[in-house]
């Protein structure tokens, strides 16, 4: 389990399969995501237990974003990372709409930047944000990511063109910001 100041990550678990399918059929949810279509209970199944039948690996780790109390809110990971670029790109999804916009995004993705910087030992986390997702890109900027790349008319929906951004944090931007070791939790 990779502890950070407010969100535990731990590995996904076939048990989660019906939050993560309320989740990715939602359209709150999935409207700063690529999803389109609706998954069937079934196929997240399968894809969960593609997941988590096989040891992880380099070039894919996904995560459960789990409350201090164990309640699971979401997912992250890392994905297509190259030991020899030492780059992934990373991805995050806080499924329970009632803890958007309280810090559990911000905390689940510097707790995995630590682990990307700190022990795959990472020199570059990019991530793909549509122009349209405001509380996404603020979280992002919050964590290190800076703007890269804006790629025009990207995404179609609901009638309208939407730009894609790539953004991009390097191992000593993030360390800068927030430091490679777990902060310590002070108790009043």
């Amino acid at each position: 389990m990779l502890k950070g100041r407010i969100v535990n990550l731990r590995a996904r678990e076939l048990a989660d399969a019906e939050r993560m399918h309320r989740w990715i059929n939602d359209r709150e949810v999935t409207a700063t995501l690529g999803n389109r279509y609706l998954w069937s209970l079934a196929a997240e199944e399968e894809f969960l237990r593609g997941q988590t039948s096989r040891p992880p690996s380099f070039p894919d780790q996904s995560f459960a974003i789990e409350t201090k109390d164990g309640r699971h809110i979401g997912t992250t990971g890392l994905h297509r990372a190259s030991p020899e670029n030492r780059n992934a790109e990373m991805g995050i999804m806080v499924g329970e709409k009632d803890c958007w916009s309280r810090g559990y995004g911000t905390d689940a993705l510097i707790t995995l930047l630590r682990f990307a910087f700190g022990e795959m030992n990472l020199h570059r986390v990019e991530l793909h944000v549509y122009a349209d997702n405001e509380r996404g890109i603020a979280c992002y900027r919050k964590c290190g990511f800076v703007e890269e790349v804006c790629l025009r008319q990207f995404r179609y929906r609901n009638g309208q063109w939407i730009d894609g951004l790539e953004m991009g944090v390097l191992v000593h931007e993030f360390e800068a910001l927030h430091g490679l070791g777990a902060k310590e939790e002070t108790h009043a």
